[in-house]
């Protein structure tokens, strides 16, 4: 281990990060057939690149890139007053792309003040995050397609810094070995936890996933029963993870949830403009904008029971919702 690397880890651990790794720029040549038999099936969302080089090299993002540095964000900060709402955990305190980034650029920042050059990307890239950080020996990838860490389990947000800097890294890990699960050994938990299957024996489909379903802006009969009252995003395949029971929690307290982010459906059905811009807009599920959450607490409503007349306004989409939500219940009764 070089003295830049050593200093770079130093800086990493002042700043309350403890869990990250390095590995060599190149291009994830093992991952070009597997995404190109991903798109043959009809498996890639809209929210994926469709320019291959996008999500296998490292040269697109900086053309003299030499090293990656990986890091793990732990969000989980006092779980245990957290309320059942329907938001995920990771939505309940401040948008983790400014967090993190603000966090990238101190270590961009510090980089350059050694003499190198340095881009920060959080989600606002194309790269593999997950098989990255994997590779840079962060944690592996579990049963249920997540990063888990040996001490926050699955519980993080992902960052990587590029850098022109030569850095001594520790050996590679290989795709066939992230394939075989060791870690999980015999533990299926997660796959039976997973309410649409997404997640199974055979293959992994995020097209299905009930996190990407409450962020989709249309969706059908089906998909509505699948969402189960959840709000935003799904953290089902998370809780009984074992390796998130016995997890620490964060020790950023710019992750501590954030009060408003506990309110039950009602408060967030019937919000108006100015509650979303002041509360909503700063979390990380503000930017899929006021009607989707607004319909998908709508959902979840229902989901327990309540009425929903008294939600109508001056959204035709909303009362789209609306009408089909009450014609769901009235067939669900008709069958009982």
């Amino acid at each position: 281990m070089n003295e830049v690397r050593q200093k770079i880890e130093a800086f990493c651990q002042n700043l309350g990060l403890d869990t990250f790794g390095f590995m060599k720029c190149r291009r994830l040549d093992e991952l070009e057939t597997y995404y190109k038999e991903r798109t043959a099936a009809g498996l890639q969302n809209e929210f994926e690149a469709n320019e291959l080089e996008q999500r296998l090299s490292t040269a697109h993002y900086l053309e003299n890139g030499k090293t990656i540095l990986s890091i793990a964000f732990p969000y989980a900060y006092d779980l245990e007053n957290s309320n059942e709402n329907g938001f995920s955990i990771y939505t309940k305190r401040l948008d983790y792309h400014r967090v993190v980034k603000s966090y990238l650029d101190k270590v961009v920042q510090y980089i350059e003040s050694l003499g190198g050059q340095a881009v920060a990307l959080v989600d606002s890239n194309s790269l593999p995050e997950r098989y990255i950080a994997y590779l840079c020996g962060v944690g592996f990838i579990g049963k249920n397609n997540m990063l888990i860490t040996k001490k926050y389990g699955s519980y993080v947000f992902l960052g990587e810094i590029i850098t022109n800097l030569e850095i001594p890294c520790d050996l590679e890990k290989t795709r066939e070995e992230m394939l075989s699960h060791k870690e999980c050994g015999d533990c299926k938990i997660c796959l039976g936890e997973c309410p649409t299957k997404s997640i199974n024996d055979y293959r992994c489909n995020p097209n299905i996933c009930l996190s990407y379903l409450t962020q989709k802006k249309e969706l059908s009969e089906k998909q509505i029963k699948l969402l189960k009252g959840n709000v935003f995003g799904c953290d089902f395949c998370q809780l009984q993870c074992p390796y998130n029971v016995e997890a620490h929690p964060s020790p950023l307290k710019v992750f501590a949830p954030l009060p408003h982010m506990e309110e039950e459906a009602e408060v967030y059905a019937q919000m108006d403009n100015a509650f979303f811009k002041q509360k909503m807009s700063a979390t990380s599920c503000g930017w899929r904008g006021k009607n989707v959450l607004k319909r998908n607490a709508m959902i979840r409503m229902a989901y327990e029971g309540k009425d929903l007349e008294g939600l109508r306004g001056e959204s035709p989409y909303l009362n789209e919702y609306i009408d089909r939500l009450i014609a769901i219940k009235k067939e669900q009764k008709a069958k009982e």
